[in-house]
């Protein structure tokens, strides 16, 4: 049980609670709970499918060796047999295809081809012939669908429109998402760049990839914060900074090998104190 835990990275799940949790807070109206929670099951399933996902097409692809520093993938190091992760990464989709259809048939249909959408990023991330994740566009896909869509599906099946306040925090939870996904990159930047996975932060190189982490991070925060001028209290955002403050420090005064993984939980903690407060600033 424990590996499948590993494999399903719960270190990530910020990336698709967060989006919900902002989302129906933006919405502005009295939040209709079974959906909200429908939004998140769905949210967590497709994170979930695609983290077993990604485990099973690296780790047939030879990326995830044992030698990796972050932690061990279930393919890659061989604790799991990599049919049953596919089968795992499937099921989860599958979860989410359930609960989401419930939850586009009750709001609108047309919701049904976002989640189609999102179980094909899920899986062609790097599965496939063809990965875009191996192209560079995986920051593309991550600000799309767990900024903007997660975020605006959320505000959007509570209030059935989509409001500029709505679109300005999804590009935040977007943003900040990215931030994630990009100190996972360059911790892995000599492992992937060895196996020919060819991410942004391996076509950046190591301090534009440092750099870019730091915009993210700060971009994310701002963008929040202008949310102010609808919501004055989202301008509580900015207290993130202060948990931000040493992970950028640490990045930018070059972190690296293993002092580089602990700061994928950190930038977790930034993005959970981000969406909290952002959160906090909608209700009030």
């Amino acid at each position: 049980m424990n590996h499948w835990i590993l494999g399903a990275r719960p270190r990530t799940l910020s990336a698709a609670v967060i989006p919900v949790v902002v989302g129906t807070a933006a919405s502005g109206v009295d939040i209709i709970w079974w959906r909200a929670i429908c939004a998140l099951l769905v949210a967590v399933f497709l994170q979930i499918g695609t983290n077993f996902a990604n485990d099973y097409s690296d780790g047939t692809r030879g990326v995830d060796g044992s030698e990796r520093l972050g932690p061990k993938r279930l393919v890659g190091s061989g604790l799991v047999n990599p049919q049953q992760v596919k089968v795992a990464a499937f099921l989860f989709f599958g979860l989410a295809s359930v609960v989401g259809f419930i939850l586009s048939i009750a709001v609108n249909p047309w919701l049904l081809l976002f989640g189609v959408a999102a179980i094909a990023a899920g899986w062609f991330y790097t599965g496939g012939p063809q990965p875009y994740g191996y192209r560079g566009l995986g920051e593309i896909s991550v600000f799309v669908f767990f900024g903007l869509g997660a975020t605006l599906g959320s505000s959007y099946i509570q209030s059935e429109e989509i409001t500029s306040l709505s679109l300005l925090v999804s590009i935040s939870v977007g943003l900040m998402s990215c931030a994630l996904l990009e100190i996972n990159n360059l911790r892995d930047i000599a492992g992937d760049k060895e196996s020919g996975k060819r991410t942004l932060a391996v076509l950046l190189g190591d301090r534009r990839t440092r750099i870019l982490y730091v915009l993210f991070v700060d971009a994310s925060l701002i963008v929040g914060s202008l949310a102010v001028f609808s919501k004055p209290w989202t301008v509580l955002i900015l207290i993130a900074g202060l948990v931000a403050f040493s992970a950028v420090q640490s990045v930018l005064n070059g972190a690296s090998g293993k002092e580089l993984i602990p700061l994928l939980s950190r930038t977790s903690q930034i993005q959970i104190t981000a969406g909290f407060f952002l959160t906090l600033g909608l209700l009030i």
